[in-house]
């Protein structure tokens, strides 16, 4: 009898990184659908141009040959994508997709090595380098060929917005003359302005629910958030702290996308379902407390990349003692 000796571990997965990343992927595809269905061709040329930055960067610089067929790469330029505005110039969606790939992964010695979601780097730098490009918000036009901006503006020039502006449901609450609360069905079906990821509540919340079916993401963590936002906005809705009630706090903005798709990323988030509650009720509050002090409507990127940075610490405090070792720390001198 031949008896095969390997090493541990030795329960496998039918599950591999490749697997998990395209059924990511897969699960956008809905998503992505809707934002063309909803912002026209623009749309197409964001995602494609946040894409073609990662993908480009990765094959330059990636640490391991053949690293572009494991997926990590196209899911955080379409995720980039899907946070960015429809009228964002391309070289400024190409620029933020090679510097989320090269400082967000990369640097760190690329796949399971970074500390923070690549796709919240590279849109991070792009606020820094460009706020009022990613800050505006081309009104939605009835010829679905128009493009929604000056997505061809030329590199390093300033770009020129020929159509009607709007402001997103978040704005118009924090900063609009006349503060509008923006239906919940609307928010909910994606009938409204904003970035690409903000276009359907629905389907996110579909893709969401096959990847915790799938068992692809930790669904304590996208739970915890909403339970937390809920919570924590309600209480200062009701007093009279904030104006935004509960429900337009869960469904606007970029929660829905941040929630399934970013702060449950398996490299960047806790590893135990103690320290994901934890992690999941950290991002939930910084969300609304960003949203309702803050400069800026939006608090979900900054959220999840200040919770990425705690991690270490969340996984060290929620480890499970081992079997047989005391819960106290021993003294080194054996007493």
């Amino acid at each position: 009898m031949n008896v095969k000796i390997t090493a541990s571990p030795h329960v496998r997965s039918a599950d591999s990184t490749i697997k998990i990343m395209w059924s990511v992927v897969w699960s956008l595809v809905p998503v992505m659908a809707a934002s063309i269905y909803f912002f026209g061709p623009s749309a197409i040329l964001v995602l494609l141009a946040s894409s073609a930055g990662c993908l480009l960067t990765e094959r330059l610089f990636g640490s391991r040959p053949g690293s572009l067929a494991d997926g990590s790469a196209i899911i955080t330029g379409l995720l980039l994508g899907l946070t960015l505005p429809p009228g964002f110039p391309l070289w400024m969606a190409f620029l933020g997709g090679g510097f989320g790939m090269a400082f967000g992964k990369i640097i760190y010695g690329g796949l399971g090595q970074n500390i923070f979601n690549p796709a919240l780097v590279g849109r991070a730098f792009l606020q820094a380098a460009f706020p009022v490009a990613i800050t505006t918000w081309p009104a939605k036009t009835q010829n679905w060929w128009a493009l929604q901006g000056d997505n061809f503006a030329l590199p390093f020039m300033s770009p020129v917005v020929d159509t009607a502006t709007s402001a997103t449901p978040l704005g118009n609450m924090k900063f609009g003359d006349d503060p509008v609360i923006t239906p919940v069905l609307d928010l909910f079906l994606g009938t409204t302005g904003g970035s690409l990821g903000e276009t359907s509540a629905l389907l996110i919340l579909i893709g969401g629910l096959y990847l915790a079916w799938r068992g692809h993401l930790n669904w304590h963590i996208p739970l915890s958030i909403f339970v937390s936002t809920f919570v924590v906005s309600g209480l200062f809705f009701a007093l009279g702290i904030s104006q935004f009630p509960p429900l337009f706090m869960l469904f606007s903005g970029g929660m829905m996308l941040g929630a399934f798709y970013m702060a449950t990323d398996m490299v960047t988030s806790p590893i135990t379902n103690k320290g994901c509650w934890l992690f999941g009720i950290g991002i939930g509050f910084l969300v609304v407390v960003i949203r309702i002090w803050g400069g800026l409507p939006e608090g979900v990127m900054y959220a999840i990349l200040l919770m990425n940075a705690l991690v270490p610490f969340i996984n060290r405090a929620t480890q499970p003692r081992l079997f047989g070792t005391s819960s106290k720390k021993k003294k080194e001198d054996g007493s």
